[in-house]
């Protein structure tokens, strides 16, 4: 069930029309927004395209044996599922939750207000 905290777009049909890099990630774009995509264990995650630190190509970098992107600029690592800094410097990748309904794939963006807060 969809958070209505959340604007959903759709982009795509389904899973196997997203096509990961061999790096394991994918660049994706919705409501005029780039995002990075990618798998573990057939679930999709989406999360910034650049990195919180100092803002390098995440689709750059590459996913370790954890499970955890790591920056190609200063070797960042986070985890895709929740956006937690694992490597220690405490920085936060923005993350956005991900759903396949039977229409399709979608992202959830946070709604913003008048203001954008």
């Amino acid at each position: 069930m969809s958070a209505p905290n959340f604007d959903w777009h759709k982009i795509a049909d389904e899973k196997q029309e997203i096509s990961f890099a061999a790096n394991g990630i994918a660049v994706m774009e919705a409501a005029g927004k780039k995002f990075c995509m990618s798998s573990i264990d057939g679930d999709l995650y989406a999360f910034a395209f650049r990195c919180p630190h100092a803002s390098g190509f995440l689709a750059d970098g590459w996913i370790d044996a954890l499970g955890n992107l790591v920056c190609p600029l200063h070797r960042y690592r986070y985890n895709i599922k929740n956006g937690r800094n694992t490597s220690g410097e405490g920085y936060y990748l923005p993350v956005y939750p991900v759903e396949c309904r039977e229409n399709g794939v979608f992202i959830g963006f946070k709604k913003v207000g008048f203001f954008g807060w």
